[in-house]
Formats: C-alpha cells, structure tokens, sequence
C-alpha cells in the first residue's frame, strides 16, 4: 500500500477538511491566488500542515473546487435534459451565473487554464462539452443567435455577473441573444 493509498489518520482528515473548507471561503471571496498563509491561519493549522497536504497551489484548488465543477456538471446535464432548448439554455445561464456571482475563485477556475492532466482541465473539458451541445441544441431549434460560439459565454457571464442585479443583467443579455432579435455581429 502506497502513502496515497493509506487512509488518513483522524487529525489528519480533519486538517485536510478544514482546510479544503477554509480554501473554498478564502478563494471564493479573494480568488485563487489568495494568500495561502491565510487559508492555513483560518483552518487554523500551521502553513507546513498546509504544504503536507496540498505541496502546490494547484493541489489545493483542485481540491477546493472539483465539487463545484461537479455541481456545474450537474446543472449542464439538467439544462441537456430540458425538453425546450431554449428553457436549457436559459437554466444553464442563470444556475453558472448563480455559481459565479459570489465566487470569485470559481469564475476564476473557470477562466484560467490549469495542467491538462489535471482533474481541473478533465472536468472543465467535460463541462465544455456539454455547454457546446446546450448552445448547439437551442441553435439548432431556432431560439438562440446562430452566429453565437461557446465563447461568447465569457461575456455573457461578465456582463450578468457586473450587473448590480444579475438576473436583471442575465435578463438584458438573454433578450439580446434571441434568434429573433439577432443583427449581424462584427
């Protein structure tokens, strides 16, 4: 049996916990290069007990965030379920803004690219996959622009997540990706 293989003893597993716990409010309220001498102060374990744990950065936001791209996986696979594209689209839109809007380290997972051997990338490429078939979906039905891309999610999220209301804002960006209402875009 390998070290990784061992189960933890009990304080181990609690020090590992709580400082995924403490990851997960520190990222979120300050990003993912929030200082992790303060992640260790409010797991309140010594930052050696940190890097035993979590030797890099990435070790630690991995941990921190996988559940949360399982949550987001989650969300696509019900918006894929939906019978109306459209109505799919829609409840993809307003869950991952949900997600986003009092989560700075998540958007910020979201956005960055990690090692793409890690679960991050395997679970973001995964996730993509899946927005690409929500967005082909309600093309494909006449509901949504068809000159829009998967990348143009970046600026949807952007803009419903700046919004001081952003289901108003979400609301505003919907209207305007309506196959109905589409111009030509630059």
């Amino acid at each position: 049996m390998t070290v990784e293989q061992r189960p933890l003893r009990a304080d181990a597993r609690r020090n590992r916990e709580a400082l995924v716990v403490a990851a997960r409010e520190v990222f979120g309220a300050k990003g993912v290069d929030a200082p992790l001498d303060e992640i260790a102060r409010r797991a309140e374990v010594a930052i050696g007990t940190l890097y035993n744990r979590f030797p890099t950065r990435a070790d630690l936001v991995e941990a921190a965030f996988l559940p949360t791209l399982e949550e987001a996986k989650a969300v696509t696979e019900e918006a894929l379920a939906l019978d109306d594209p459209w109505d799919g689209f829609v409840l993809f839109l307003e869950r991952s803004v949900l997600m986003q809007v009092g989560d700075r380290g998540f958007t910020e997972v979201c956005s960055r690219a990690f090692d793409p051997a890690s679960g991050l990338e395997k679970a973001k490429h995964g996730n993509a996959s899946r927005m690409q078939r929500i967005v082909a979906r309600a093309q494909e039905a006449g509901a949504l622009r068809p000159d829009f891309r998967l990348l143009d999610l970046a600026s949807v999220f952007a803009a419903a997540t700046a919004a001081p209301d952003w289901r108003r804002g979400l609301a505003l960006v919907l209207d305007g990706l309506r196959a109905a209402a589409a111009h030509p875009l630059p």
